[in-house]
């Protein structure tokens, strides 16, 4: 076929190049181990192969890949001069897409809807963070490249991420069905069915699903520990805390490999199981933070990684550091970090400082906009729970049943029918006989008395 992508695209480089770069990008879209390697591989043996370096820019800008990114868009600039207009506009669309302009990125695929790597750069998913505010955007992003892919396994699965955002879940699991029937190790697919199951409380086979997955057909995924993490919510939901335990210590434990994953991950998971009623020995968060760039936590790339890295930092009981990152957050040029994470950072600090009552009041105007920082409803809820704690923290009781009340109206949940037992017993007696406290890294950050509020 000559020098093309996996979509018949035309690519302007070396033969054992272009390989590379699409051998690259087929590990992408599978969310396989190897597509950075792959990736830089192909600028090692073309170094004028234009769309190898703006994939290790966006790369190195969207997965906390050790890349020079300036460097890659530099090079990409130089050498997209003598590509088609199909690669220019692509080394365009990433230039600007890192620099926080994100329309270019959209009206390169509305020329060429089968770019695959920048389509599924637009949309937030567990590679990217995408590239619009507003879901609905990202959603008509796909549905217009739609045409243009048939019954393209890899679209198909994308497309089951789409429907499950809209509430379509049956829709999301049958498209995710058939996508994996072709491709069972497709990680975007995988993921797809991953939220269809938890958002419909499908939690005892979605977890029997997951395992089976993460130890069979994914096992080669690159981002194997977020589908554990998948696996960690539905025992959670479930009130099964050992089994989160042993989960985190098989398979979530931090290491430095895993880059951001271990804020959006790990650390997420451990503020969540120590946000939980009953929850005893919860590790502190000492090793993601032992295992993550400093510039992570100081001033993250995108909004969605500021925001776990805010959360990571309550869960260290760092007001300094929550401090830096909302004076890091205000300076950006992107909104979102400016009008979204950087409030809930001092929010966050101000808990921490002693005024649960203000964050709880802080977190409930953010909440209605926290989808802008990107990511899903399963990974923001991490803010919701803590707004609750807050109210608990503060003695807000009836507003705390009224926040749990609402998530219980979602989907039933164990988990939530304990924060409920909790902030019911509150009520009842009047804060008499609870005590919230800060959460020290051996225990839940709630402490009820009684046996109903948490597990035996």
């Amino acid at each position: 076929m000559g020098c093309v992508d996996r979509y018949g695209l035309p690519l302007t480089g070396g033969a054992d190049a272009v390989a590379a770069y699409n051998r690259g990008v087929g590990n992408l879209l599978r969310l396989e181990e190897g597509s950075l390697h792959a990736v830089a591989a192909s600028v090692t043996l073309d170094p004028t192969f234009a769309l190898g370096h703006s994939a290790l820019a966006l790369l190195g800008h969207e997965m906390c890949a050790p890349v020079d990114v300036e460097a890659r868009l530099r090079a990409a600039r130089l050498h997209a001069q003598r590509g088609t207009e199909r690669e220019r506009s692509h080394a365009h669309a990433v230039d600007r897409h890192v620099a926080g302009d994100r329309r270019a990125l959209v009206d390169h695929l509305a020329r060429y809807p089968t770019d695959a790597l920048l389509l599924c750069a637009a949309v937030p998913t567990i590679a990217f963070a995408g590239v619009t505010e507003v879901p609905q955007d990202a959603w008509a992003v796909v549905e217009r490249c739609a045409p243009a892919y048939g019954d393209d396994w890899w679209f198909t699965g994308l497309l089951a991420f789409v429907r499950q955002e809209q509430g379509r879940f049956d829709e999301a699991m049958q498209l995710a069905r058939v996508s994996l029937d072709v491709e069972p190790g497709a990680g975007h697919s995988a993921h797809a069915r991953a939220h269809a199951h938890y958002e419909t409380a499908d939690h005892a086979a979605g977890l029997a699903w997951m395992d089976s997955w993460i130890t069979g057909d994914g096992r080669s995924v690159d981002s194997l520990s977020h589908f554990s993490w998948h696996a960690a919510l539905h025992e959670l939901s479930m009130g099964d805390l050992d089994a989160v335990r042993r989960r985190y210590e098989g398979q979530l434990r931090p290491h430095p490999s895993m880059g951001c994953r271990s804020l959006v991950d790990s650390g997420s998971l451990l503020w969540r199981w120590a946000l939980t009623p009953g929850s005893t020995d919860v590790p502190g968060v000492e090793e993601v933070l032992a295992t993550v760039d400093e510039s992570l936590l100081r001033c993250p790339a995108s909004p969605f990684v500021a925001m776990h890295a805010a959360v990571v930092l309550c869960a260290a009981d760092d007001a300094e550091g929550l401090s830096t990152l909302a004076r890091s957050c205000d300076g950006r040029d992107d909104p979102v970090h400016r009008e979204v994470v950087a409030p809930l950072a001092r929010a966050l600090r101000r808990m921490l400082a002693g005024d649960p009552s203000f964050a709880a009041d802080a977190l409930a105007v953010l909440l209605p906009r926290l989808w802008r920082v990107g990511g899903s409803d399963a990974q923001r809820e991490v803010v919701e729970e803590t707004r609750i704690c807050a109210l608990l923290r503060a003695g807000r009781f009836p507003e705390a049943l009224q926040a749990v009340d609402r998530r219980l109206d979602r989907r039933p949940c164990r988990r939530d029918e304990w924060f409920r037992t909790y902030a019911g017993a509150g009520a009842d007696l009047a804060g008499q006989a609870l005590t919230v406290t800060s959460p020290p890294a051996t225990e839940t950050c709630l402490e009820a008395s009684g046996d109903d509020a948490g597990p035996a």
